[in-house]
């Protein structure tokens, strides 16, 4: 990998803020979009601007194979058996809620049990509590140890014969902890329930391959990978999706409508209502084709020289809190002491350095954290070890300045 090379593909990096050099360390919020990713998506709009599958004429067809070509480029991105297995949603957001509603009416009766963490980001707990409450059903959590992480004991103590769905996230994106899917979603099975994986913070990072963890549904987002936002991906087995009902009507998932019903057309369109997103379907597809030029295992090993050196080197700043195990993903979670995290984002944001500060979308967590709010930084294949020395350094000013007694 030639990380300055890299870097010349990410214009926005060339950007200065409040006079310094821009040094982004929020890619678990949103990665940047590199040009080539930017200028596939303005081909769309300047030379083929037309809607896919519904007409004959030529710009209709260049669209349409755009289109269903990225569909194929995740397919085989993350290894799925079959191109009708990928539906395209706003995000993950959309997709893990796509499958409460859907997936939920399905499997779940009043008394049954879903299987959830308390490191869960919002959008992989709120649908199922929802789902519950419509269910009469049970949130069950599994419990986390000291560090934040889980072992395949604590899975396998809180599963019963009426567990019918368990959502985990694949890496959390406060934590940085990387769970065993592959051996949970085994444990699930073994019980005869379902296994629904947000992997928002997994895809952009690490070679995913669901036929070989087996999970039953996949959640990712396009803007987490380098990729443009409002599109995201789930992955669904086939014979699963096949008997699931659609929650959105209309466009191309129809089939046939009759006065008084309707029936629907064949996967992946049963679930895509409406004219979907396909700028960004394409954009999406662009930036696989960056992710594989780069290579996925390139990717991860150099996320985890950098995560590694910042860890070593926050540790070495006295009243500092880092939350997560130490074997992590490229993440890093934090408090200060005697310095709000918004506080201390704000004085980063004053020397060029972006962070994000907040309950990062996991209250839950933040309760068993104990704490109300965390900072965070999080790398890429962009990011250099220079810049973690600038967030360092950035992070013993702001200490000082805050200790300071005026």
């Amino acid at each position: 990998m030639d990380i300055n090379t890299i870097r010349q593909d990410f214009k926005v990096l060339d950007e200065t803020v409040n006079g310094n050099a821009l040094t982004y360390l929020d890619t678990s919020a949103t990665s940047l979009t590199p040009k080539s990713v930017v200028d596939k998506t303005n081909d769309y709009y300047f030379k083929y601007n037309a809607n896919v599958h519904r007409g004959v004429h030529t710009l209709g067809s260049l669209a349409t194979d755009a289109y269903e070509s990225a569909r194929m480029k995740v397919r085989k991105f993350i290894n799925a058996k079959r191109f009708e297995e990928i539906i395209y949603t706003r995000g993950t957001t959309a997709a893990l809620n796509l499958v409460a509603r859907s997936l939920g009416d399905f499997a779940v009766e009043a008394g049954d049990e879903i299987v959830v963490t308390e490191m869960e980001h919002h959008a992989n707990i709120v649908p199922w509590q929802q789902l519950a409450k419509r269910k009469g059903a049970k949130l069950v959590f599994i419990p986390l140890e000291s560090d934040g992480t889980i072992t395949l004991e604590s899975v396998k103590s809180v599963m019963s014969d009426k567990t019918k769905i368990v959502a985990i996230t694949h890496v959390s994106n406060v934590l940085g902890t990387v769970n065993d899917i592959k051996s949970i979603a085994k444990i699930a099975h073994d019980h005869d329930a379902y296994i629904v994986v947000d992997g928002a913070q997994a895809v952009p990072h690490m070679t995913v391959d669901v036929q070989d963890l087996d999970v039953d549904f996949y959640a990712f987002s396009a803007h987490k990978m380098l990729g443009p936002t409002g599109v995201g991906v789930l992955y669904g087995k086939a014979e699963i999706l096949d008997q699931l009902e659609p929650v959105e009507y209309g466009g191309d998932m129809i089939d046939y409508v009759y006065k008084e019903d309707a029936t629907w057309t064949d996967l992946p369109v049963k679930f895509e209502a409406g004219t979907p997103m396909i700028a960004e379907a394409i954009g999406l597809g662009a930036a696989i084709d960056y992710l594989l030029e780069v290579g996925m295992d390139n990717i991860h090993d150099y996320e985890q020289e950098l995560v590694n050196y910042a860890y070593e080197e926050m540790q070495k700043i006295d009243g500092i809190t880092i939350y997560g195990p130490k074997e992590r993903a490229g993440l890093i979670t934090f408090n200060l002491d005697g310095v709000h995290p918004h506080d201390l984002a704000t004085a980063l944001d004053q020397e060029g350095i972006a962070v994000r500060a907040g309950h990062h979308c996991a209250q839950s967590l933040m309760k068993w954290l104990d704490t109300n709010s965390t900072a965070r930084a999080s790398f890429y294949i962009y990011n250099t070890k220079d810049e973690v020395d600038t967030f360092i350094r950035g992070l013993e000013r702001t200490k000082e300045f805050f200790s300071y007694e005026f």
